[in-house]
């Protein structure tokens, strides 16, 4: 009996080693299908940092978002937060690299494990970790921070990680993720770029409303400063960052004070940053960008205009049509509509033939459907074939093209045979339907500038008896409108990403089109989107998800949906001469983070040479 007894503990035991032995292994580094991360385990910081970059000095930047903020977090979907708060103050998890097309690094979290069969993760937190009050950062709070978002946060995290299953903490430093399905391939970097936040600190303040403007306890390189309500947020260095030598840091967060500005009109920021009241401007407007900056400063380099990131996945942007508007439900009345605005056009009078027409949803990516279907995408396609486009299998996109002329009487012409089949009549100087209701629409718009490149379109469209209406209110009811898809037309854009994922349910899925809190700007309900969409998500591997991709970017663009704008080579990007910049740059990303001082002032471009040669960077991977 005692044998025995010892022949099954044996075996027990033998049965727990070999089940320990087949588990994952914990990494630094996770990537979408367990390719290799380009940073081995003894990276010592990226290969777009300057680790020698001296710390000190500030930097100024413009918002990314118009109008004022009204609290500062930006984890929900109320008003407006300060998005810089997600990095700066919060930490992640995980921290995604600038140089590849989805890897994270261990930040909070030391290591990560990732199951064989991809339906669990697991987090293993730095010892080291700490929120600023110098309370350490624990399972706990990792569980608390993931439940905050699924509960009170953006609509997004709900949608993102509706295949979790549940959350258990194995100890202080270790939590687990346990998964639905093993289908959706970016969930677990998805997962591991969450920020953590102090359960003792948010129980007392009231997280569902942003916090307001008070000054939230972080765990990242900076802390909150100075807040201007609505008008300004001052970032300070936290000299005693429990992260700052980590390889994932070095190099980086380099400005003692890192300030954002927020303006209600774009015109506005430009004119304050031509007049040296802030340092970092992001330009969206192609016209501005080419004309809007010309000034001695800019000759003689004291402000610098350049595209940084230009091998960065460019936002896609369009004039986006509502689809709950009944005269917009006929392709064949986008698709003429589509054929109106002249680009080409645009694009010599006002933007200095500076932009690249926008062909696709995935534009400067391999995503991006610019040849005919292969067998592999034929296969996604047909169990679709009658559900959308047939130019879908034979015909590779293209934008309709113009001579620049600004005569486009051929493409009034195409256009009127569609409308006509559509149901569209002559009638005096208008179109009208069968009911007599003429073919008439409003387009809104919030931002100066866009009524420029808006004008020339109307007048091609009154020529054949369409009437374009341009409504500009303000930021706060613009905003709301958007909400309440309470607009015919307006212009929007989509970020882009070489490995994207559940988001693109988001700003195409049937689910979300309604949904205030969501993307879907066009109101799209298309059951064949959210196949692809769902398959993309499911893709074993690179090269099945990039063919789902070049599937759906196919179905939308035949489709129009939208009139595609265009992008540039890059970020459109002005700043005041008094930075050092890395010598190798990021590729999908500005890194403006990476950046130093190197003087109070602007130098011009001889001044700032002289400096590079006295203080060589030396940049560059180990």
């Amino acid at each position: 009996m005692r044998l025995a007894f010892s022949s099954l503990i044996f075996t027990t035991l033998a049965l727990l080693f070999n089940a320990s032995a087949a588990m994952a292994t914990a990494q630094h580094a996770l990537t979408v299908y367990g390719e290799p991360a380009k940073y081995p385990a003894n990276f010592s910081h990226f290969a777009y940092v300057n680790p020698l970059a001296p710390k000190g000095g500030s930097m100024r930047r413009s918002a990314m978002e118009i109008g004022q903020f009204d609290h500062v977090l930006p984890y929900i979907d109320k008003g407006t937060g300060v998005t810089q708060l997600d990095g700066l103050v919060y930490s992640p998890l995980a921290q995604r690299s600038l140089d590849e097309p989805y890897t994270v690094y261990g930040l909070v979290a030391e290591k990560m494990e990732r199951a064989d069969d991809g339906m669990w993760l697991r987090f293993y937190l730095n010892p080291k970790a700490r929120f600023a009050d110098d309370t350490p950062i624990t399972a706990e709070d990792v569980r608390y921070s993931f439940e905050l978002l699924m509960t009170q946060g953006s609509l997004r995290y709900r949608t993102q990680f509706a295949d979790i299953k549940g959350v258990e903490v194995e100890s202080p430093r270790t939590i687990r993720f346990d998964f639905k399905n093993n289908e959706n391939r970016t969930l677990a970097l998805d997962l591991a770029t969450l920020p953590v936040f102090p359960e003792h600190w948010w129980k007392t303040h009231d997280f569902a409303n942003g916090g307001g403007y008070d000054a939230p306890l972080g765990s990242g390189p900076y802390r909150v400063g100075k807040v201007d309500a609505g008008r300004s947020i001052t970032f300070e260095r936290n000299l005693d960052w429990w992260g700052k030598d980590l390889p994932v840091s070095r190099g980086l967060y380099n400005f003692d004070h890192f300030s954002v500005e927020f303006f209600g009109d774009t015109d506005v920021a430009r004119q304050v940053l031509r007049g040296g009241a802030y340092d970092y401007n992001r330009e969206f407007s192609a016209t501005a960008y080419a004309i809007r900056y010309d000034s001695p400063a800019l000759s003689d380099g004291r402000l610098q205009k350049a595209h940084l990131a230009t091998k960065a996945p460019q936002p896609s942007q369009g004039f986006a049509f509502n689809l709950q508007n009944p005269m917009f439900q006929d392709r064949r009345v986008r698709q003429a509509l589509v054929m109106l605005w002249d680009f080409e056009w645009s694009n010599r009078q006002m933007m200095r033939n500076t932009y690249i027409r926008q062909q696709s949803f995935f534009s400067n990516t391999e995503l991006a459907a610019r040849a005919l279907p292969d067998a592999g995408e034929l296969a996604i396609l047909e169990p679709l074939r009658g559900q959308i486009p047939d130019e879908v299998f034979t015909q590779v996109f293209e934008a309709p093209k113009t001579d620049g002329s600004g005569l486009i009487r051929d493409k009034q012409l195409q256009a009127l045979t569609l409308l006509e089949r559509a149901g569209w009549k002559p009638d005096g100087d208008q179109l009208v339907n069968a009911q007599g209701e003429p073919l008439a629409f409003s387009f809104l718009i919030a931002q100066n500038g866009l009524d420029r490149l808006l004008l020339p379109y109307k007048r091609n469209l009154a020529q054949i008896g369409i009437t374009l209406n341009i409504r500009k209110i303000d930021a706060s009811q613009y905003i709301n409108r958007l909400m309440s898809r309470d607009y015919d037309m307006i212009v929007t854009g989509y970020p882009v990403s070489t490995s994207p994922g559940n988001e693109l349910f988001n700003y195409f899925g049937s689910q979300a089109a309604n949904d205030p809190g969501a993307n879907n700007y066009m109101v799209l309900k298309n059951p064949a989107v959210d196949t692809l969409i769902n398959g993309l998500v499911k893709a074993r591997t690179q090269a099945d998800m990039q063919r789902h991709a070049r599937a759906l970017d196919r179905v939308l663009s035949w489709n129009y949906y939208w009139i595609p704008n265009y992008y540039p080579p890059g970020s459109s990007t002005v700043w005041w001469n008094r930075f050092g910049i890395p010598a190798i740059p990021a590729s999908n990303d500005e890194a403006i983070e990476s950046w130093w001082e190197i003087s109070t002032t602007p130098l011009t471009n001889q001044q700032m040479a002289a400096e590079r040669i006295q203080h060589a960077n030396p940049g560059g991977p180990d």
